[in-house]
């Protein structure tokens, strides 16, 4: 072996070994960050059972979860879950009936009809609108769209309240559309256009190939973009604040004003507040509700995403 090749194998070996230093710094900080992020998740868990612990020792895991009443500066107080959680999935379910249409729907002319060029200029517009500010939203559900609904109702002879739960619905559907339309609009391009070309050749028109193929072949990532809207639409609070009202009412009808778990959080810890009674206690009761709720739906959209990907992989 030559002093040349002797010094090029060198040069190779220690190049080799700094690569592998490198890449196992990096396998490491990619763990940690990792680790912070599983961290922060079971430390927040760890605070909210806590305190929710504290909490149920007051007040009866029994009554909070299956009473009726949700009045916790009244006499005596009342901690009951139920009107909290039916105004949640009613304001939920309006925003889901508007969202995932229109979402749906726009998703695929844009990836399915439009041409490139009309393309470009309509996702970005469409897109746009999750930029705007949940207050923002809010203001228009309580200046604009409440009213409407209102004076329709009156002209029609319904009794609508000046908040109601489809003012609230209506307009965090607004809010999702632009989230489902993106996310169905990425999952139905990923479909690949060897499955388009059979079923074009088989005789199909483009709709029953979209309505027969392509969607099919998408659902899995289209179940995934609504469950992450439901928990997007679950969580938000300003729009229900400023268009359904606070009044924590047990009814079903959308014409009616109703709370969400989120607002009922934001209301009992708004200001100096003592970590001491049930009133302050119960918002970290709510939060717990909520953490398993959703944890509840992730679990259901996995199992779903699972079954249908094996069915048309």
């Amino acid at each position: 072996m030559t002093t040349a090749t002797r010094t090029g194998f060198a040069a190779s070996t220690r190049s080799t070994a700094g690569r592998r230093r490198f890449e196992g710094v990096v396998r490491i900080i990619l763990l940690a960050c990792s680790g912070v992020a599983v961290a922060t998740t079971l430390g927040i868990l760890a605070s909210v059972l806590f305190e929710s612990v504290v909490f149920f020792r007051e007040v009866s895991p029994l009554a909070f979860l299956f009473g009726t009443q949700w009045s916790p500066t009244g006499s005596p107080p009342a901690f009951g879950l139920v009107p909290l959680l039916a105004g949640t999935l009613l304001i939920t379910l309006i925003a889901l009936a508007t969202a995932t249409p229109l979402g749906l729907f726009s998703a695929i002319y844009l990836s399915e009809y439009a041409s490139p060029r009309l393309r470009r200029v309509l996702k970005p517009v469409l897109e746009m609108l999750a930029g705007v500010p949940t207050v923002v939203l809010g203001f228009f559900a309580a200046l604009t769209v409440a009213p409407f609904i209102r004076q329709a109702g009156t002209a029609i002879g319904l009794d609508v309240a000046s908040e109601s739960a489809l003012a609230a619905g209506l307009v965090m559907g607004m809010m999702i559309v632009p989230l489902i339309s993106s996310l169905s609009d990425d999952i139905i391009n990923a479909v690949p256009q060897s499955l388009r070309d059979g079923s074009l050749a088989m005789g199909a028109t483009p709709s029953e190939t979209v309505k027969r193929v392509v969607l099919p072949a998408a659902l899995p990532g289209i179940a995934s973009a609504i469950i992450l809207a439901i928990s997007r639409a679950i969580g938000e609070t300003m729009i229900v604040v400023m268009a359904a009202g606070l009044a924590a009412n047990l009814t079903f009808n959308p014409l009616a004003a109703v709370s969400t778990i989120t607002v009922q959080i934001a209301t009992l810890l708004v200001g100096d507040q003592e970590f001491d009674s049930a009133k302050t206690l119960a918002a970290f009761a709510l939060g717990l509700v909520l953490f398993f709720f959703t944890l509840a739906l992730n679990i259901a959209a996995l199992r779903l995403v699972r079954k249908y990907r094996q069915h048309y992989d």
